[in-house]
């Protein structure tokens, strides 16, 4: 009866679903293609019968490439179909994997949309990324047989609150699960408190810290610092929100005082906001460029001695451009959103900052922060007190980035239980 009502109210609201997809569009003008895809209808993959990843954006993408990669390079034959929500998650996808997976917009929590798509791929395994749980998709794909692993998962105390108000939805679905692979202990309690068979539960830890920087991207990364950047004082601010860009100039302001050469590499986590703060940085007086126009000019260009910020308006360069600065400060952080990945300028031996809102990634944190790799700050001061202190003491930022690096290197081998465990079912 839970899901019953659940499925009747989400026809109710459609109209509105369509209205935000129709905004979006309005804002970021890939939503408006492919509409059909989030519906289940598209043309079916050549081979069905393999294992299915759904990844909700760029983060979860990011993620579950070494799990894809694996079952890619491991299993030739085995079809691989990869769904997103997101335009910038598809495009992700493709950069990364090209016609090697069937690449396909998940369908909306929809009976019969779910029922069009599971048609259409016929997967023996699904695997959902981290926190991506919509109710029909997992009753309706454990319903036919096909097991349903929840892979590197996370579930905040504030996502458990709001779970457990649906508590008769949320047990039923949960119970749906043939296996979650928690990123932490707590985590995995909150899943069997809503209704996971404790036998279902695996606690891994994290897949994010088995993320490997290639030597190509490294020795790339060195390149463009060298030929872009010279050496110029450098901190970015990764995947930034509204209501954070303000805060970050701010601060870079403030440490210009000390640091008249430094530059600050501003990354928007969404690319609808590229224009709006892009606005925002012309009415803070300060000069910018695009990346993108470093990206089209041929052959590359330095940046500009006057320009104090780079505008990071590029798709899929982020963890290059992470291997271009000094400091890394990840966004998300300064506003009630829970923050995002801090592993992956740690794997890069940055220092971290970020904000307190880190409850996405609150172990993650603690970790870092407990190593002494990751300060938080609480508005523009503390921010550029932390900047100035890192970039007039070399010593002291290369110390914390190691700490950093140290945590990523400490708690390797998530990735390989949870491959351990996909096999299994991929051989049953």
């Amino acid at each position: 009866m839970a899901r019953f009502l659940y499925s009747a109210f989400f026809y109710l609201i459609l109209p509105l679903v369509l209205l935000r997809l129709l905004w979006r569009a309005w804002r970021a003008p890939a939503y408006r293609h492919r509409v059909a895809e989030r519906f289940g209808f598209f043309r079916p993959p050549t081979h069905t019968g393999g294992l299915w990843v759904h990844a909700v954006s760029v983060g979860e993408s990011i993620a579950a490439a070494p799990l894809i990669n694996h079952f890619l390079n491991q299993h030739p034959d085995l079809p691989v179909v990869v769904t997103t929500m997101t335009p910038t998650g598809s495009e992700r996808v493709q950069a990364m994997f090209g016609d090697r997976v069937f690449h396909v917009y998940a369908p909306y929590d929809l009976p019969d949309a779910i029922a069009r798509f599971l048609n259409r791929i016929q997967p023996r395994v699904a695997v959902i990324m981290e926190t991506e749980i919509w109710p029909n998709m997992v009753c309706q794909t454990a319903a036919r047989g096909i097991p349903v692993v929840l892979a590197n998962a996370r579930l905040s105390a504030r996502s458990a609150k709001g779970y457990g108000r649906l508590a008769a939805l949320s047990r039923l679905v949960f119970s749906h699960f043939s296996q979650v692979v928690a990123q932490s202990a707590a985590d995995g309690a909150r899943f069997v408190e809503l209704g996971l068979p404790a036998a279902n539960l695996t606690v891994s830890g994290s897949i994010k810290f088995d993320l490997d920087i290639p030597a190509a991207l490294r020795s790339q990364a060195l390149a463009l610092r060298s030929e872009w950047l010279g050496e110029r004082p450098v901190w970015i601010a990764a995947s930034t929100h509204a209501g954070e860009d303000e805060v970050l100039l701010a601060a870079h302001r403030a440490l210009l005082k000390q640091q008249p050469a430094a530059l600050l590499i501003l990354v928007p986590r969404h690319p609808e906001r590229f224009a709006k703060v892009a606005e925002l940085i012309t009415n803070s007086d300060f000069v910018f460029e695009r990346r993108s126009s470093v990206v089209a000019s041929s052959p590359p260009r330095a940046v500009a001695g006057d320009t104090a910020v780079v505008l990071g308006d590029t798709m899929g360069e982020l963890l290059l451009l992470l291997g271009c600065a000094d400091i890394a400060f990840v966004g998300g952080s300064l506003i009630a959103h829970g923050g995002h990945n801090t592993l992956e300028p740690a794997a890069w031996g940055l220092p971290v900052v970020t904000g307190f809102s880190d409850f996405n990634f609150a172990e993650i944190s603690a970790l870092l922060e407990a190593a002494g790799g990751l300060q938080k700050i609480d508005g523009d001061g503390a921010l550029a007190d932390v900047l100035r202190g890192l970039f007039a003491d070399p010593l002291r930022r290369a110390q914390q980035g190691a700490a950093a690096k140290q945590v990523v290197d400490n708690n390797r081998g998530a990735l390989q239980r949870l491959l351990a465990i996909i096999d299994g079912y991929l051989k049953d």
